[in-house]
């Protein structure tokens, strides 16, 4: 444990370079080959962390203006996922998670409830954020690894059933994406695209990537959407022309920079996919497909993930004001958007409309949720002795305490034996559910 929690704390750029290539020469890759992949990772992750740092960067301060400029006084303070993750890394559920995280994928393989190798060790956190705030809920360590355990198998298996998507609308060939935050938001997307194909009319609308370059030629582009996109967000921040057209061609950059970085990263991925499958046909004959679990940041590049979130960020700080109960002050968290919506492309088969239609959905009830758990979120900050801003009395954040599935555990268990008996049920129903499809495909 002490081994694993050092390798973590070197963060995720150094993090997995080292652990893929263990992996890859755990899987026979020679070890040059290994070595370079695990590099090419690392450098694929710092690329996408200093082309997100950019977009938080510029992000950060326009959406800050945007709150000054639209008057805006609520009581929940958005503090962002690094407060979530210090309660989740910070508590004893933290300091368990690895490795009863990688016990439980290990059983989840050998019992098929899962394809997914999750090797995303740095997104335990969002496992551990659950367990964290359970444990601080009902004061027992025991309850908090319960809801982390839960919370991980469902994402697993999640992770599992949106596989497929992911490879076909993002292109990243053998990967899954057990996402806490990312994988959250799967059902509501599925229910809101589901019924959005029986209201007449709205089903015939399709608006995707291809279709908008198609329609505005060289103007549909990535780097063309996000250059106007974010000229668009320096005049509602109320930016001088200098400002505007800085903030203008950084998103710009940002759209068309994401996605090569991300390739840089999945280049440095296949020999490890590669090596993986090469081990299935050999060791598990029966078994099937695996996928490899990584971070969604791989993944935020497609054009509808991050057009959708850059222009939800204004109507993110007007739902704010006027969606009812509402208590949360969107600011820290807005420029992590992107994240919401990584598995929600796939669902919606990468259609702008549809996407931005389930976002709206998501955001409404992310921040009923983050102003719901506000007193919990802020009573488990202040017991890992996170800095809380001294103007604030309630905080929270988007990542992760806006998401349904922590959210829920946290209500079922403050019924404890009860709702445990009714979570373990519903989640022994899905893994079935899930070894079911898989037998079904290994038989195929």
């Amino acid at each position: 444990m002490e081994v694993l929690n050092y390798i973590v704390a070197l963060g995720p750029s150094v993090m997995m370079p080292i652990i893929f290539t263990i992996f890859a020469l755990f899987l026979g890759v020679k070890f040059g080959k290994a070595l370079k992949s695990g590099l090419l990772v690392g450098i694929g992750f710092i690329g996408l962390s200093l082309v997100i740092g950019l977009l938080t960067d510029n992000l950060g301060p326009a959406a800050q203006q945007m709150v000054k400029n639209f008057g805006l006084h609520l009581n929940v303070i958005d503090v962002g996922w690094p407060a979530a993750a210090a309660i989740a890394f910070g508590s004893k559920v933290g300091a368990l998670i690895i490795p009863i995280g990688l016990a439980i994928n290990v059983f989840m393989l050998l019992t098929k409830t899962t394809q997914t190798v999750n090797i995303d060790i740095w997104n335990y956190w969002h496992f551990a954020f659950t367990g964290s705030i359970v444990a601080v809920l009902t004061n027992s360590l025991g309850w908090g690894m319960f809801a982390a355990i839960i919370n991980m198998i469902v994402i697993m298996i999640i992770g599992d059933l949106t596989a497929k998507g992911v490879e076909e609308q993002l292109g990243l060939e053998g990967v899954s994406i057990p996402h806490g935050f990312s994988a959250s938001f799967v059902p509501i997307a599925i229910i809101i695209n589901k019924l959005l194909d029986f209201i007449p009319g709205i089903n015939k609308v399709k608006i995707n990537a291809e279709s908008l370059q198609k329609k505005f030629g060289v103007f549909g582009e990535p780097v063309f959407l996000g250059t106007m996109v974010g000229a668009g967000l320096g005049i509602i921040a109320k930016y001088d022309l200098k400002g505007i057209l800085t903030l203008a061609i950084t998103m710009g950059a940002v759209l068309v920079l994401i996605p090569k970085m991300a390739a840089l990263l999945m280049e440095g991925l296949m020999p490890v996919s590669e090596a993986t499958q090469n081990l299935i046909e050999k060791k598990f004959k029966n078994h099937g497909k695996l996928y490899i679990g990584l971070d969604s940041a791989v993944s935020i590049g497609h054009p509808t993930t991050l057009v959708v979130s850059l222009i939800l960020v204004p109507i993110t700080l007007l739902l704010s004001v006027i969606v009812p109960g509402n208590g949360f002050l969107p600011f820290a968290s807005l420029a992590g958007l992107p994240f919401m919506f990584v598995l929600i492309v796939p669902v919606t088969k990468g259609d702008v409309f549809r996407t931005f239609i389930v976002g709206l959905v998501i955001i409404i009830c992310g921040m009923l949720i983050a102003t719901n758990l506000a007193p919990l979120f802020t009573h488990a900050a202040k017991v890992v002795k996170f800095s809380i801003p001294k103007s604030s009395t309630l905080v929270s954040s988007l990542d992760y305490a806006a998401s349904p599935l922590p959210w829920l555990l946290v209500m079922l268990l403050k019924f404890k034996y009860i709702g445990a008996l009714i979570i373990s049920l519903l989640t022994g129903v899905f893994m079935l559910f899930n070894r079911k499809r898989i037998l079904k495909e290994e038989n195929k």
